[in-house]
């Protein structure tokens, strides 16, 4: 076999290979984003609300998927409208009603389509005709439905929370087949708390002491409410004078933060001659003098005080004075040197009796 026939072999192979992959690809894409191919009709529903509902998403008859909702849109105000297209054999009559319900518990939504009640005497709807508010019901608020069923969810295990939830969203949507599964989660759950029952009277018994202890402090108990009513009766009532406070308050923090950074300066140079001033104190002579002056500063401030007792002033008597003057040297004289001994040991005292 020549090779031009080799590769015009493989290329039909690889064409029909690209084909069929191409015609599965596309009948994939299509179940899977529920593409029609057939007629369609285009129909729409007011809803008082159509929250997490989205274009793209199903529209069902008794759980098949017929169609896709096309369109969601705010309507009067308070409404929603859903623009929705279905398949031209679906059946769609005046009595058609059309209701959002929950597809599974992440929040995924999808538009079933049901009967109506009157069948029999309705007439067909025309296309582009639109469900009245009246003949649509939103979907559940599941926040509502959960909570109540909190304290049941709290004794079962996360698997079957989930079983149990989805349970009860179709069970309160009315479809049908579960309610046998949701006895089945509730018949064990009641087998738990019997299960747990020495547990709850433990609990029932400490919670009965608890409450016994704050009854025996009612008086305490309400006199603390009536001052802490009081207390808040007070704050509201200097509201103002409080919220005043608070803004000279941050006035008062602008004003230190000034002068803090104006002072800064100044006060390093303080800190920086007040090193210096330690140092010189800690020197071996003159710690020797401030210890002296310690010492001896008891006895001059009650010597002190003593004298003052006379009136707001301080009599003295000079009983003696010592001098100590040391001249300059200007020149090896003796004559200056005799006088600089003389002024060395000048002293004077007197003779007064209060002196003796």
């Amino acid at each position: 076999m020549s090779r031009a026939s080799v590769t015009r072999d493989a290329t039909i192979k690889m064409a029909i290979f690209t084909v069929c992959s191409l015609v599965v690809t596309g009948f994939l894409a299509a179940i899977m984003g529920n593409f029609g191919f057939g007629e369609g009709r285009i129909y729409q529903a007011v809803f008082t609300s159509a929250t997490s509902l989205e274009k793209g998403d199903d529209v069902r008859v008794a759980g098949v998927s017929v169609g896709e909702v096309k369109k969601v849109e705010h309507y009067q105000r308070s409404q929603a409208k859903v623009t929705f297209r279905v398949k031209a054999d679906v059946p769609m009559t005046t009595a058609t009603r059309a209701e959002i319900r929950f597809k599974n518990l992440v929040g995924e939504r999808y538009l079933a389509l049901e009967p109506g009640s009157d069948v029999a005497a309705a007439e067909g709807l025309k296309e582009k005709a639109t469900i009245p508010v009246d003949r649509t019901e939103p979907s559940l608020d599941l926040n509502v439905l959960f909570n109540g069923f909190k304290p049941l969810f709290s004794a079962l295990q996360p698997e079957e929370v989930n079983d149990l939830s989805m349970n009860i969203v179709r069970v309160m949507q009315g479809e049908g087949g579960t309610i046998r599964s949701l006895l089945e989660n509730t018949s064990s759950l009641t087998n738990t708390l019997a299960d747990r029952d020495e547990l709850i009277g433990e609990v029932i018994t400490n919670l009965s002491q608890t409450l016994d202890t704050v009854n025996e402090r009612s008086t305490e108990l309400s006199a603390m409410v009536v001052d802490l009513k009081g207390w808040m009766k007070d704050l509201a009532r200097d509201r103002k004078v409080i919220g005043n406070s608070l803004d000279n308050i941050s006035d008062l923090t602008d004003v230190i933060a000034d002068l803090l950074k104006e002072g800064r300066p100044l006060l390093k140079d303080d800190i920086r001659e007040l090193r210096e001033v330690a140092t010189t104190l800690s020197r071996p002579e003159n710690e020797a003098i401030l210890e002296d002056l310690l010492d001896t500063l008891p006895e001059s401030m009650e010597d002190q005080a003593r004298t003052g007792t006379m009136g707001s002033w301080y009599a003295y008597y000079l009983c003696s004075v010592g001098l100590n003057i040391k001249l300059p040297i200007l020149s090896d004289i003796p004559v200056l040197n005799e006088l600089q001994k003389a002024l060395s040991k000048v002293s004077l005292k007197s003779t007064a009796k209060r002196c003796q």
